[in-house]
Formats: C-alpha cells, structure tokens, sequence
C-alpha cells in the first residue's frame, strides 16, 4: 500500500510505526525536522524549504507541499493541518474518502467499547489522568492516550475487549470527526484557538462530536451551567448528566463533594490535594464520569487526597524566602490565567504574555486588576498590547521588556515578597520566546531552581 503521512510530528511518526516498514511512504511537513527518516526507494520525503512562522501547524501559506498526496492509496493527516487540506480539496473530492487520522484508525480498529472521552477548553488532562486513576484504583485494566498519556496507535493493539481507554480529545481531533465515545465528558467551554477556527459557532461544532455519534446505551456528561456545553449535550441519544449540579458531582455549600440523586459523600474539597477552585470542576466532572460506572467513594476519595495534578498546571515549584512560586504554563488563554489567580489568597506577582492569539486582553487587564497583584511582569509579543491595557485601567505596576526566563524569574524574585506568590500563567501561547508551552514552564522552574 502506498501511504501519505501528513505532519510528522508525534501522531505522523506513530501511525508509520502503525503501519510499518512493508508500505511505500510520502512524508509530508510544513518545514524540515532533524528526525526525518532516511528517504529511500520506499520512502520519500516532501516539504516546504524553511521553517514556518510560529503558532500552530496548519497554519502555512505556501501549500505546495502537500502536492501529489492524493495518488496515495491512504492519507494520514495530523488534525491541525486539516484546515490546509480543505483549502486544497473540495469537500465533495474523493480524496476525503481516503483521508483519515490516528483517531478515525483507533475507534475504527480498537477491541473495546470502553472509551471514556474528556473535551473542554482547560483540565481535560488533569480530568483524563483523574479519571485513569480511579479506575485504575478500582481495579480496572486502563489505557490513557490522546493528547495526555500515549499516542493512541502505540497502544491501540494492546486493548482487550474488558479494557477501559480514556481519550483527551482536542477541538482539531474532534473536528469533523464521525465517532463518539460510550462516556464523554465536556469541561467548561469558552473561546480559544481562533486562529484555526473562523468563529466560536466552528469550535462548537467541532467539540459537538463528543456527544453527536453517541447511541441510546452512551452517556454524555456536562458542565451544568455553561451554555455551550448545554446545548452540544442535546445532541447526545444517550443519557445525559450534568456535573456541578445533582445528580452529576457537585460541592454542596458545606464543603462536602456529593455525587447521585441520594447525595452521596465523597470527600470535603479542603482535603482535595489539587490546587484552585477550577480543578473543582474537574474532580467533579470525573467523579461524574466513573460514578456511571462503578460507585466506589472510599477509591475515589483516596486518589483526590493524593493526586496533586500535571506538570506545568499550577505546579508547585519551591519557596524561597518566604515566596513560592507556581508553574502554570499550561494555561494559554485570558480564562485559565484569571482561574489561576483566584487559586491563590496572598499577594501576586503575575507573569503574563505570549504570543499574540487576538483574545480580549483589555478584559484580561481588567481581570487582572481586581485581584490587585503586586506587579505584572509583561512578556513576549503581546507585552505592549497587555502593558497598555493596564496602564489604561489605571494600573501601573508593570515590567516589560525582558526576553529570556532567567531575566524574567529574577526580576519576579526581586519584586516578590515574602507571603507573595510569583505566579507564571501566560493567558497565551508560547510561540517566540519559547518552543512550546513545556520548554515555557521548564525554563521557568530551572530560573526558579537556580535562585539563591
């Protein structure tokens, strides 16, 4: 079979250890990489010649690289680039019909019905891994993959009939995607990512998919309250159960975490090892998730007082001084940022900026104020944009103008004072000064380590 692989990043390397050395390949990049296979007779490479511009792939002007992909008996396409391919391909071209992804492969090949899937704007990894360790505490054999945990075709032949898979699905994966899990769940739902999407009706509807495939026997489970995920709900066939309201999961005003229509008890939120009241909905909408299918209280209280949560969300990285500092480079849009300063009561010194995603950052300003932190140091493209806002809401504690993370934890480290937080949560994404979100958080923690 002759096969093209478009985008060779993690999905694009799986599916060629998917299908392995026996087919012919077109590997097709937006921009060369260091980890190209060797091109032979029965590989052959395809790119434009230079990198591209920062920000997500799929966002490249010069397509000619993705010329001859549809002589290919099968097209493997990384998710973000399908807006590129549809600016190639007609809808109605009968390319679509060989053109697939890793997670069209998985749902169509895996052993099990069993598939928990987790969407939402933030905290479907945090919800994903949550739900992996309940019911791995249960007892159950559990596969995590997605955009947390493996590539899905790394562990689609390892899945047994009794398996339980659970799937953080993004809005590129969901997009047109015609398959929907047993149990989904939708997080709160807020604009992002439209730099891909035309308008928030588009990221809607690709999210919608968590819900529209389901039949009768599925769940789908919701976030009470936002009206996004309200209205993809009715979609679903299947039974449908809010969180963050009986009988989903919810935080009754005595503290206490409940779950069912009789209430049951699961744990006080004070002894929840997670960080911030957002993570609440998190826990509440696993809890939900699982309690469909088995009630254990006592596993899931034991997991919440244990599970501190993932790498670069609000993660704890030292005190120094009487100040601690916090790791939340995950969070890349104006909402994750403002649910990461109402984690914290002490004084802030916030680290914000990115790359320029055109959100509403004189509402993020504002945002800003009203939890009156004790400075705001301002960082990559969009420094000025959010300096400016700030100064214009009459607030002028502001640093900007530095360009590499040790500059920027040692100026936080002199303003910060002991009983203050130096919160890093960008409010955007990290193109420019860093690779990605990970390098963002891991050259903050080892400034942050380095202090003395």
């Amino acid at each position: 079979m002759k096969i093209a692989i478009v985008g060779w990043g993690l999905e694009g390397q799986s599916a060629y250890e998917f299908f392995g050395p026996e087919h012919e390949y077109l590997i097709v990049n937006e921009e060369p990489r260091d980890d190209f296979p060797a091109e032979t007779e029965k590989i052959k490479l395809q790119f434009v010649d230079k990198p591209r511009q920062p920000g997500l792939t799929g966002n490249v002007g010069d397509l000619s690289y993705l010329e001859g992909i549809e002589a290919y008996d099968k097209i493997v396409y990384t998710p973000t680039v399908r807006k590129n391919l549809e600016k190639v391909f007609a809808a109605d071209s009968p390319f679509w019909s060989k053109a697939t992804t890793n997670q069209h492969i998985f749902f169509e090949t895996v052993e099990t019905k069993n598939i928990i899937g987790v969407t939402g704007t933030k905290g479907k990894g945090t919800t994903s891994t949550l739900i992996t360790k309940f019911l791995e505490a249960s007892g159950k054999k559990v596969h995590l993959g997605g955009n947390v945990g493996r590539a899905v075709l790394d562990f689609v032949r390892e899945v047994q009939q009794d398996d339980w898979v659970v799937l953080e699905l993004a809005n590129f994966q969901l997009y047109k995607f015609p398959y929907s899990p047993h149990i989904g769940v939708c997080l709160m739902l807020v604009e992002e990512h439209m730099e891909w999407h035309p308008d928030m009706e588009d990221y809607v509807d690709a999210k919608a998919n968590i819900f529209r495939w389901q039949t009768a026997g599925d769940v789908a489970v919701y976030l009470s309250g936002n009206r996004y995920c309200e209205q993809i709900s009715k979609l679903s066939k299947g039974k449908k159960v809010p969180f963050y309201k009986n009988p989903g999961a919810y935080v009754r005003d005595d503290g206490q975490i409940v779950v069912g229509k009789d209430e049951t008890q699961i744990i006080d939120k004070g002894e929840v090892k997670l960080l911030g009241e957002h993570n609440l909905q998190n826990v509440c909408a696993a809890i939900t998730a699982v309690w469909q299918i088995e009630q254990k209280p006592e596993v899931l209280a034991s997991v919440l007082k244990s599970f501190g949560g993932l790498e670069h969300r609000l993660e704890f990285v030292r005190e120094l001084s009487g100040v601690k500092y916090y790791n939340d480079s995950f969070g890349t849009t104006p909402d994750t940022t403002i649910v990461a300063m109402d984690s914290f009561a002490q004084p802030l010194v916030l680290i914000v900026g990115g790359h320029d995603k055109e959100a509403d950052y004189e509402t993020l300003a504002t945002e800003i104020i009203k939890r009156s932190p004790r400075h705001v140091i301002a960082i990559g493209q969009i420094a000025d944009r959010i300096s400016t806002a700030l100064r214009k809401a009459g607030f002028n504690d502001i640093t900007y103008g530095l360009n590499t993370m040790p500059e920027i934890v040692a100026e936080a480290h002199k303003l910060a004072k002991p009983g203050d937080v130096v919160l890093l949560s960008a409010a955007t994404s990290s193109f420019g000064l860093f690779k990605d979100y990970k390098d963002r958080g891991d050259q903050f923690k080892q400034a942050v380590r380095a202090l003395a």
